[in-house]
């Protein structure tokens, strides 16, 4: 291969039988269910530029961050402008709802975004340099039920696609007056050990010492540990809305535990943090977290508006759905595959084929008029659930043999049931499928909940199809 794909990036293939993550009709499955459940907490999705002005980043993430300061793609334009790949989606998002004024249009905002994300970092299980985030932003509302909201709906999310064995770490660091006596105790605490911490930590010391509760060196979470809580600096009102999430998390039964060096990795983060680890994916163990950003959008040139959101990425999703064996949906394959003998019977199948596709029935057609055999073959690999051989017989009778492929029973159908028939089938997958799901003895309360209401829309279409012919 001349041109190989570049390092820490990936092909999404229709099917990928050596690592199934990179299937694409996961991702499909993964991306309907992320939308179905942000629409059902009421969220908008939106889409912004692949690329962003850099000062945008520099601004909002942090100057002294590691994305800002190591990760980000950054170039000049013709124009002589400082563009970065989006490391991150909430500044962007922030940039559109300022720039387009949506806060003139109602009190609360609701968005949500899946985008590819860009980072120069070392590659490894379950982080690449492009990346795909699902991510919310919920805008107006400075209250803790908006912060359970958007835990609620993260946490829903992942029981939906199977997910178990997971952990929800919170933490406050509290508002700018909070954090402001909680740094100089921690650089206190910090000074006597400043020269075992690493070379980063070191450099943060001065900048933002707060980012070195974040350290991932086992050098530095070793002096950590020791380090004062912040909880124990919280104001008044910040220790106040943060004891009203816990009370609100445990109302919706949702179990966490509180982790007082949760600091999450950018600097517009203040109050509510928190952060999703899942074992299976090893030492990068996150799969998704978030927290408040109170007074970004005012930084950005936006009028003074509270806010919250979370990123989570569909990599480590679809990685930990395989690991925890969750049930996942079978690829997309045509019901019904067509084999034509003859010009005539190919002119005759072109037309039931673009029929059958109108009614939503995926069909597929050997457009090669190879031998019978082959044509099988290949009607077997991409998982025809029938196949039907058309020629002039067929063609005089107006009618046909069905074969199911599984267990070779054919069964004799005129031309005009076909299509009836096969939207019955339809169906009947769909109900297999569900049913499936529903029998996993992995699938938890709130995921049965979930498809017991879609097999119910499924019950109530097909009555819709059985009634004219029973």
């Amino acid at each position: 291969m001349k041109y190989p794909i570049p390092p820490g990036v990936f092909d999404i293939l229709p099917q990928d039988s050596h690592e199934p993550w990179k299937s694409m009709y996961l991702w499909s499955y993964v991306e309907q269910i992320i939308r179905d459940t942000a629409r059902d907490y009421g969220y908008q999705e939106i889409r912004t530029p692949l690329f962003e002005r850099t000062e945008l980043f520099q601004r909002s993430v942090g100057e002294t961050t590691d994305i800002v300061s190591k990760e980000m793609y950054t170039f000049e334009d013709k124009g002589g402008r400082s563009m970065s790949l989006r490391p991150e989606g909430t500044a962007p998002a922030m940039r559109a709802f300022i720039e387009h004024q949506l806060y003139t249009t109602a009190p609360i905002h609701k968005l949500f975004y899946i985008a590819p994300m860009f980072r120069y970092e070392r590659t490894q299980a379950g982080r690449y340099r492009q990346h795909h985030q699902f991510g919310t932003e919920a805008i107006g509302n400075d209250s803790p039920e908006q912060d359970a909201e958007i835990i609620d709906l993260l946490y829903t999310l992942y029981q939906r696609l199977g997910l178990k064995n997971l952990s929800l770490n919170i933490n406050s660091i509290g508002d700018p007056a909070s954090r402001q006596a909680f740094r100089q105790a921690l650089k206190d605490y910090l000074q006597p050990h400043l020269s075992a911490l690493s070379p980063d930590s070191q450099n943060r010391f001065e900048v933002n010492p707060l980012r070195i509760l974040d350290s991932k060196d086992p050098r530095d979470r070793e002096i950590v540990a020791h380090a004062p809580s912040i909880l124990d600096f919280l104001s008044e009102e910040a220790r106040g809305h943060f004891e009203d999430l816990k009370k609100l998390l445990a109302q919706l039964k949702i179990p966490f535990q509180v982790n007082p060096l949760l600091v999450r990795g950018l600097d517009y983060y203040n109050k509510t943090v928190f952060e999703v680890v899942a074992g299976e994916l090893g030492a990068q163990n996150s799969i998704g977290g978030g927290g408040r950003y109170d007074g970004l959008i005012q930084t950005l040139g936006g009028p003074d508006l509270p806010s919250i959101g979370f990123g989570t990425g569909i990599e480590r999703i679809i990685q930990t759905m395989i690991n925890q064996k969750a049930p996942l949906p079978k690829p997309e394959h045509p019901i019904l595959f067509l084999v034509a003998l003859g010009d005539e019977a190919k002119k005759v199948c072109f037309n039931l084929l673009h029929q059958l596709r109108q009614q939503g029935i995926p069909s597929q057609l050997d457009f090669s008029s190879k031998k019978v055999g082959k044509a099988l073959q290949y009607a077997d690999q991409v998982g025809a659930t029938y196949v039907a051989v058309v020629g002039d017989q067929e063609i005089e009778r107006q009618e046909l043999d069905l074969k199911e492929m599984a267990t070779g029973k054919k069964t004799k159908i005129a031309f005009e049931e076909l299509i009836p028939t096969l939207k019955l089938e339809k169906q009947g997958q769909a109900f297999v499928q569900l049913w499936e799901d529903l029998s996993a003895p992995l699938a938890t309360e709130r995921q049965s909940q979930f498809f017991a209401e879609k097999l119910k829309v499924s019950l109530e279409q097909a009555k819709n199809l059985i009634a004219p012919h029973s």
